[in-house]
């Protein structure tokens, strides 16, 4: 398992979690983001929605697969 931690640069809105959500569905490895005490499946538009990432916040990224360290760095990079 390979996880990373970032502070979030800007807030996400619709159209820029569904950009998370498309380049956490490009990896095979299951995905899995926090953000305080919630815990939300990375492929998930809901989920990503519903943890209303806000500028300053601290994420954390937990993957788990083949493509693991690749899933981690361009999702951290989508968030910084």
């Amino acid at each position: 398992m390979t996880q990373r931690t970032v502070t979030i640069k800007t807030s996400l809105d619709a159209r820029q979690a569904a950009y998370f959500v498309q380049t956490a569905s490009k990896f095979n490895s299951e995905i899995q983001v926090s953000v305080e005490d919630k815990k939300i499946n990375a492929k998930s538009i809901m989920g990503t929605i519903a943890l209303n990432m806000k500028e300053g916040q601290t994420a954390t990224i937990f993957a788990d697969g083949a493509d693991e360290a690749l899933a981690v760095e361009e999702l951290a990079a989508v968030l910084c």
